[in-house]
């Protein structure tokens, strides 16, 4: 194929969602690139976490939209396998009077957005998770629609569906330029090929500015190492993933019984290290070992690196640009991409298609930043 209507650049779960909808509302001639394989970059690496509850109005809608989707996946997109929705909530934690009055606030909005999230006690947190350290937190905010799905499998069963809706996709396949002549593009170079299109869709996660770069667009993202590690498999033990701002930890166990966690680290540097440390090991273990110490007990399996791709306000740029025509963008998601990942899809459909988007959309687009007044965006990135 020389010709496309559009090219997807990048086969994580953003690119994946996006392929799948603009071919399911009937673009023919979709391709889909990506220099690895499926899933080969953050996706693979992520804590695959998905929560509702949230700080800001726009993150609330676009993981309730998102969480109704994951809920019905499986049939929606008819996959074969399971894609382990383990939907037993996320257990919140607060560890202050201040962070208590801010999970009340946080709550209210939640529930006048339609998500089930309450306010616990400790006492009402440990009858949930009784191997909690009562002594380790205040209270506690829960919501029992949260969750946590298997990455590999959920981005599989998007793929398929892709493939089957006609969506061609080149694999181990590195783009190298984007030809552009008038504000318009003209044409995608890989290694391997020349496709001549107009329209390119940017969802290459921790690369997604150098991406930019190719097409003359600057889009002001950075890349960070968030490392996670697994234990051994034990019996099961805890439902809801167990999450804490001021601990900086979110720790859940996988249907298999291993549990996964990890933090972020606030000397990160600014670049593509995926590598894993005993700095974060030695941090996490002190962390859990202190908040859930019957979790502290298992061995450690491995640990590892991927990229968080984030924004200056912390917030995902789903959007086009007026840099330049048919240049759209799923990036800066500071580490929610996969929990976003069907809003993002729907997203980028419409405006490829034109269509008038609802108005918290607007808050998406790469123009806010021209207001620079990030204070009432999210700013943690745990």
């Amino acid at each position: 194929m020389n010709k496309a209507s559009i090219v997807v650049i990048g086969a994580g779960i953003s690119g994946l969602s996006a392929a799948y909808n603009l071919a399911k509302r009937g673009l023919k001639d979709i391709v889909v690139i990506d220099k690895a394989y499926i899933t080969s970059g953050s996706t693979g690496r992520c804590g695959a976490g998905v929560r509702q509850q949230w700080g800001t109005a726009l993150n609330c809608i676009l993981a309730k939209k998102s969480i109704d989707f994951f809920m019905h996946a499986k049939e929606d997109l008819g996959y074969e396998k399971d894609i382990e929705f383990k939907q037993e909530g996320y257990l919140i934690l607060s560890t202050s009077e201040a962070e208590d009055k801010v999970f009340d606030k946080n709550v209210q909005l939640q529930n006048s957005i339609g998500i089930p999230s309450q306010r616990l006690t400790v006492e009402e947190a440990l009858k949930i998770v009784p191997h909690l350290n009562p002594n380790a937190f205040t209270s506690a905010s829960f919501c029992k629609t949260d969750g946590h799905i298997n990455p590999f499998l959920m981005s599989e069963a998007y793929y398929l569906a892709a493939k089957k809706l006609g969506v061609t996709f080149y694999f181990f396949e590195e783009v190298t330029e984007i030809i552009v002549k008038d504000k318009s593009i003209e044409k995608v170079i890989t290694d391997k090929r020349v496709i001549y299109t107009d329209k390119v869709v940017n969802a290459a996660g921790g690369f997604a500015r150098e991406v930019g770069e190719m097409a003359g667009v600057e889009i002001p993202v950075f890349s960070e190492n968030h490392e996670i590690l697994v234990t051994e498999p034990t019996k099961q033990m805890q439902g809801p993933m167990v999450m804490s701002f001021s601990k900086n930890i979110y720790c859940q166990q996988v249907p298999h019984g291993s549990f996964l966690m990890g933090r972020s680290n606030p000397k990160a540097l600014h670049d593509h290290d995926i590598s894993s440390s005993w700095q974060f090991l030695d941090e996490m273990a002190k962390t859990v070992c202190n908040i859930l110490p019957k979790v502290g007990q298992l061995r450690v399996i491995r640990t590892w690196g991927g990229s968080y791709n984030i924004s200056p306000d912390h917030q995902p740029f789903i959007s086009d640009t007026e840099q330049l025509n048919g240049y759209f963008m799923a990036c800066g998601y500071s580490g929610h991409g996969f929990m976003f990942a069907p809003i993002t899809g729907e997203l980028i459909t419409e405006m490829v298609f034109g269509d008038k988007l609802e108005d918290y959309a607007k808050d998406l687009n790469i123009k806010r930043l021209d207001d620079k007044n990030f204070t009432d965006f999210e700013q943690s990135v745990v």
